[in-house]
């Protein structure tokens, strides 16, 4: 059984404990370190030039319409941007604000549906897991689908326990799903939708549609969710060849890409297996009681409905989930596309926790707490003695070595580098002296947090154990944001930036080679304009073929008139991992390999 709410008021113990989580492990992460290259500072800069242009319809970035992204994210940050200012944390906020209505939702879900031990549980395992926490230290917007979605699935869980669905909760269930759409388009409608299909096919309960007010609650969803669509198409038409919005967005970017036939072709796709498995790191340390939280799931006899309310939470929770992963391993995918599937996941998990700790002593929820707590803590083991091998005897550096030069970076078009966290893929023994800190902080409280976890459900205290693995997860991604710091030089421009803008002069023209991406919080951190070389591709290229965007885009022989034209022109900085131009004098030499410079070009002083 639950454990009974009303018995135990421990509420306000319970949310002021996941507000204190959310201010030590993603409040504390707002201000280091800088907007990351791609999407992190292409995100902000869409949010500030929204600012700038005060156009709340049409993303531009860089001057160039961006169409292919829901807009809820940009209106959040740019929102505030104008309430703080435009900086690192500001622009970082929304996403903080988001987890932790997250960790809220999924506490209040999980308080109704199994009780409020399991619901904090449930909340502890959303904030405290790698997947959540690694994936909003970059601005996309996946945990916030994942909060909208846990909203679907409690509204449409309350509809099943009224005696008369409420307006409450159909219409609530309508506005979520709607802003589920502002933030990632169509499928912010078709997850919750499909979830709530699976369930009542399911269980033979289809009639129960005809009672969720289905006219009232379409209309509040259109409310919602049509104007901006509507404004969009409106402001960006077909133009000639071109075509508008509704078939760049809708079209491209849902249909194609799902396909995998979306243009310009410049993502990757993470294996399927990879893709399922990726599902147990996320989630980690969670994930080790996962099986048990799956099997409590009733499956058998579906054609009924499940007998309890906790029961339909469970059912509902877990199709949820499995849409997310099925809908994606039919299509192309990145490693996060798994996220919004993690809260429910996590709702499970906690559920199982609360049971397993109301559960007498000698019972199967402890003997199975006990098997997973001596696996967990074997990992532990494994993966401590696996940090300190390389972390102690790693050959020393010079202590201004720049850690670009430490890695074995593949070539500039590897695919590894289409995926979100491919550039970790060039890390080698040479590089672990500078991660010395993050790695024993990692493998150290991992070993201890998994064996206390371990003492603690052997001595039958799974509530203390569940604590220390609360402990331990605080710990390592302490680790991980460490490490991340430390890593950051190679993926963002910022330093450049700084050069730049130390002898920037009104007039200059700023080049950046190759792909805007690669470079992009140079535009973010100067708040300049940049000029692409050899970089019309990605996400400005659509943008730039209509006939108003501003012609910023350079290939060599432009570049080479502007090099040897009677421009003055002067070289800013120098930063690795890419390709440019050298340059000694007014002689332009071929790229080299992976390393490259960005030019300032001004008017003959």
């Amino acid at each position: 059984m639950s454990p009974d709410s009303r018995a135990f008021p421990r509420t306000p113990v319970f949310l002021g404990a996941i507000f204190l989580v959310w201010l030590a492990v993603y409040a504390s992460g707002l201000f280091r370190p800088a907007l990351l290259d791609d999407a992190d500072s292409v995100h902000a800069e869409a949010a500030r030039e929204m600012v700038l242009r005060h156009d709340w319809v049409t993303l531009h970035v860089n001057g160039i319409r961006y169409l292919e992204k829901a807009p809820l994210l940009y209106w959040m940050m740019a929102l505030s941007f104008k309430l703080f200012g435009i900086h690192d944390w500001s622009a970082r906020l929304p996403l903080a604000l988001g987890v932790l209505a997250l960790l809220c939702a999924v506490y209040f879900f999980g308080r109704r549906a199994f009780g409020e031990a399991a619901g904090f549980y449930a909340a502890l395992g959303s904030g405290l897991s790698f997947g959540p926490y690694i994936f909003t230290r970059f601005l996309i917007p996946d945990i916030l689908v994942g909060l909208w979605l846990i909203l679907s699935l409690g509204f449409f869980w309350r509809t099943l326990e009224e005696p008369e669905p409420s307006r409450f909760a159909c219409w609530g269930l309508a506005a979520v799903s709607a802003l589920n759409v502002l933030t990632k388009g169509l499928i912010g409608l078709v997850f919750p939708a499909a979830a709530i299909g699976l369930y009542l096919l399911l269980t033979a309960n289809l009639r129960h549609l005809s009672k969720m007010r289905l006219g009232s609650s379409t209309l509040i969803f259109l409310v919602i969710a049509a104007p901006w669509h509507i404004l969009a198409g409106l402001r960006n038409p077909d133009q000639g060849n071109v075509r508008g919005f509704f078939w760049f967005y809708f079209v491209n970017e849902h249909f194609l890409r799902y396909l995998n036939k979306r243009v310009p072709r410049d993502y990757g796709t993470v294996p399927l297996l990879l893709f399922w498995g990726l599902i147990l790191v996320w989630l980690f340390p969670w994930t080790s009681f996962l099986p048990q939280a799956l099997a409590r799931v009733r499956l058998l006899g579906l054609r009924q409905p499940p007998g309890s309310p906790a029961d339909r939470a469970r059912l509902i929770l877990l199709l949820g989930a499995f849409f997310v992963v099925f809908f994606f391993s039919f299509s192309t995918r990145q490693e996060y596309y798994v996220l919004p599937a993690l809260p429910a996941l996590a709702l499970l998990i906690g559920g199982w926790l609360a049971e397993e700790e109301a559960s007498p002593a000698g019972s199967a929820y402890r003997r199975w707490g006990r098997i997973s707590s001596l696996v967990l803590a074997a990992v532990g083991l494994l993966v401590c003695f696996a940090t300190v091998f390389l972390a102690v005897p790693s050959p020393p550096v010079s202590p201004s070595a720049d850690i670009a030069d430490l890695l074995h970076t593949g070539p500039e078009s590897s695919e590894q580098y289409a995926l979100s966290l491919g550039h970790f893929l060039d890390l080698n023994a040479r590089v672990m002296t500078m991660f010395r800190v993050p790695l024993l902080l990692f493998g150290l409280p991992f070993f201890l947090g998994s064996a206390w976890n371990w003492h603690f459900r052997r001595r039958q205290r799974p509530d203390l154990g569940n604590w220390s693995l609360a402990g331990m997860s605080v710990c390592l991604l302490a680790a991980v944001h460490i490490a991340l710091v430390a890593f950051s030089p190679v993926l963002t421009s910022k330093p450049l930036a700084d050069a730049v803008l130390r002898v920037y002069r009104p007039g200059d023209i700023i080049e950046l080679y190759g792909e805007y991406e690669g470079g992009s919080t140079l535009n973010y951190y100067t708040g300049r304009q940049v000029r692409v070389v050899n970089g019309r591709n990605a996400n400005l290229w659509y943008g730039s073929l209509f006939p108003d965007a501003p012609k910023i885009f350079d290939d060599t022989p432009a570049f080479h008139r502007l090099w040897t034209g009677p421009r003055g022109l002067r070289t800013c900085a120098l930063r690795r991992q890419a390709r440019a131009y050298q340059s000694s004098g007014r002689t332009m030499t071929p790229p080299v390999q992976r390393v490259y410079f960005h030019v300032c070009i001004s008017s003959p002083d």
